[in-house]
């Protein structure tokens, strides 16, 4: 492999190592992000269970999230209880936990993560919409670039940046957001908060949020896309894969 969605690709189908499985679990890697970061970086936990029916929204508050621990995209974000269905949300946690996302794009690391559903707080911007996505690309357990994902749920648009926050001149399947972002204030906090957690790692893009100046932790991803996102132009495709040194390492002891 030697671009980046080919270094991806490869991982899918080789890298077997327990740890992806456990960095993936939505659940169980809230313990990895206490030993590494400490626990004021994780949101707070309404509920984890295993039967839909536990969720019971009179005990929640008027807004919160509903997910899966074992897949990525399977979220209900609830901003106002009141107006939810919660019959039909229930039904949705009932279809995921029937699924096994690795059936559906052969991404081995969620194939064996436990099926729960979690209920977490709803982290919201100054205006209570969805805030910003920070998600730090880390080759051999450095931050290199940082994708920034705008308005993910209406009008997506995706900006990426250096550490020195430089916007780099590409796409990567988004088209950019003309407004851009300014330099997040806590930026420098947010890549030591990355490095630790990407430590000993040959790649996994840590994902973060910044709101009201605080970092949240959101989850790692190991492979972004699937290992089918487009650059454009292209060859940027071969630059970030320029940065793995070695598919399907872990380094290092802690």
């Amino acid at each position: 492999p030697r671009t980046f969605n080919e270094h991806l690709n490869h991982k899918k189908l080789f890298d077997r190592r327990p740890i992806l499985t456990m960095l993936a679990d939505k659940y169980a890697v809230r313990q990895y992000v206490r030993e590494r970061v400490g626990e004021e970086y994780l949101n707070e936990v309404y509920l984890v269970t295993e039967n839909p029916e536990d969720l019971d929204f009179s005990r929640l508050p008027d807004r919160f999230v509903v997910k899966a621990t074992h897949g990525s995209g399977w979220n209900v974000i609830v901003l106002d209880k009141s107006q939810a269905d919660e019959r039909a949300i229930k039904e949705r946690c009932a279809f995921w936990l029937k699924m096994n996302y690795y059936d559906l794009g052969r991404e081995w690391c969620y194939k064996h993560i436990p099926p729960r559903i979690l209920v977490e707080a709803f982290i919201g911007d100054a205006s209570g919409k969805v805030p910003l996505d920070f998600k730090f690309f880390c080759f051999d357990g450095i931050p290199h670039f940082i994708q920034v994902d705008f308005d993910r749920f209406e009008h997506h648009t995706r900006n990426l940046y250096d550490t020195r926050w430089n916007q780099l001149p590409c796409k990567l399947l988004y088209d950019n957001n003309e407004q851009g972002c300014p330099v997040p204030s806590n930026l420098d906090e947010m890549l030591a908060v990355a490095e630790k957690l990407a430590y000993g790692l040959d790649f996994v893009r840590v994902d973060l949020y910044s709101v009201r100046n605080r970092v949240y932790f959101g989850e790692m991803t190991h492979y972004p896309g699937n290992g089918f996102e487009g650059f454009d132009p292209a060859w940027y495709d071969a630059y970030f894969g320029s940065f793995w040194k070695k598919a399907g390492r872990l380094s290092g002891k802690r």
